[in-house]
C-alpha cells in the first residue's frame, strides 16, 4: 500500500511541475496547449543527456534549457507576431511528438543508471513541487512582479499605459512556464519511469493542461488536483492494489482522461463561466498589438 502511495505521490509532481508552468503563462494572457509536446522534447532530450554523460543533473539542466527554449518559440509566434495561440502550441506538440520519436529510438530502453534515492521515502521531486507551489502563490499575489503577471493577463491595454510592458512580461512567463514543463518530462524520464519509448507520456500533458481549468489558476488547488490525477493514474496502473477485482485495468486506465474531458466540457458550459468565469484571466488567449 505504501509503494501505491509513494508512485502516485511521486506522479502527481509530474502534474504539477507542467500544470505550474502552464499556469504561470496563463495568468500572463497566454495560452499554450503543447504542453505534452514540450515534456516529450524534455524528458527526451534529459534522458540522452543523462545516458550519454552518466550525469542526472546535466540531463535535467538540458530539459530545462529545452524547455526555456520552446517557450520562447511560442512567445515568438504568440506575443511577437500574434499567431493564434492555440495554433502555435499545437504546432510545438505536433513537433515534439514526431521529432522525439526520431531523436530518441536509437536510446530506446531503460536509463541504465542509478535510481535517485527518496527522502523520506518518497522522491525528492515531491518535496520541490511543493516549494515550487508555494513559490508559484507567493510571487503571483504577494509580489510586485505577480501584480504585474497579473495585470497583463487581464488588461494589457492599461498595463502597458501603466508602464508595463507587456511583451517582456509575457515572454518571461512562458520561458519560465516552458522550463518547468521540460522539467516535468525530464522527472517522468529519469525519476519516475526510467525508460524511453515511442510516446511514453501518453496524454499527461493535456491533463496537466485541464488542471489549469480545474484550479481556477489557483497553485494550491491546482496541487490538490495533481494529487487527484496521480492517484488516479497510479490505481489505473495497478488497481488490483487498492480494489482487486473491480473493473478490468483498461478501464481504469480511461478514467484521468474521463474526467479531463468531464473538466474541459464543464467549463464550457454557460452555467460555468457564469459562476466562475471572474477567476479567468480576462486576455487569456487574446493577441496583444502596442498602439
Amino acid at each position: 500500500m505504501w509503494e501505491f502511495l509513494s508512485r502516485s505521490l511521486e506522479a502527481s509532481t509530474i502534474f504539477t511541475f507542467a500544470a505550474l508552468g502552464e499556469l504561470i503563462g496563463q495568468r500572463s494572457g497566454v495560452l499554450n496547449v503543447g504542453i505534452e509536446g514540450v515534456m516529450l522534447f524534455g524528458a527526451t532530450l534529459g534522458f540522452i543527456a543523462a545516458q550519454t554523460t552518466g550525469s542526472y543533473l546535466i540531463g535535467f539542466l538540458v530539459a530545462i534549457l529545452v524547455g526555456a527554449l520552446l517557450g520562447a518559440l511560442h512567445g515568438f509566434f504568440s506575443i511577437t507576431l500574434g499567431v493564434d495561440q492555440v495554433v502555435s502550441g499545437m504546432g510545438i506538440w505536433i513537433l515534439g511528438f514526431g521529432l522525439t520519436t526520431y531523436i530518441g529510438n536509437p536510446y530506446t530502453g531503460p536509463l541504465g543508471m542509478p535510481r535517485i534515492a527518496p527522502i523520506f521515502g518518497i522522491s525528492p521531486f515531491f518535496w520541490l513541487g511543493l516549494i515550487m507551489v508555494f513559490v508559484t502563490w507567493f510571487v503571483l499575489t504577494r509580489t510586485s512582479l505577480g501584480l504585474r503577471i497579473r495585470a497583463v493577463g487581464e488588461n494589457p491595454g492599461v498595463a502597458e499605459v501603466s508602464g508595463i510592458s507587456v511583451a517582456r512580461t509575457r515572454y518571461l512567463c512562458v520561458i519560465v512556464g516552458g522550463m518547468l514543463m521540460g522539467f516535468a518530462g525530464a522527472v517522468y524520464s529519469l525519476d519516475y519511469n526510467p525508460v524511453w519509448n515511442y510516446n511514453f507520456l501518453m496524454g499527461w500533458g493535456f491533463i496537466a493542461l485541464a488542471l489549469v481549468f480545474f484550479s481556477m489558476w489557483n497553485p494550491w488547488l491546482l496541487l490538490g488536483g495533481s494529487l487527484l490525477f496521480g492517484t488516479l493514474w497510479q490505481l489505473s496502473l495497478n488497481p488490483q492494489l487498492v480494489l482487486p477485482g473491480v473493473l478490468s485495468r483498461y478501464i481504469w486506465r480511461t478514467i484521468p482522461f474521463v474526467i479531463t474531458l468531464a473538466v474541459l466540457l464543464l467549463m464550457s458550459t454557460k452555467w460555468f463561466r457564469g459562476q466562475w468565469g471572474a477567476a479567468k484571466p480576462e486576455a487569456l488567449g487574446l493577441p496583444y498589438h502596442k498602439e
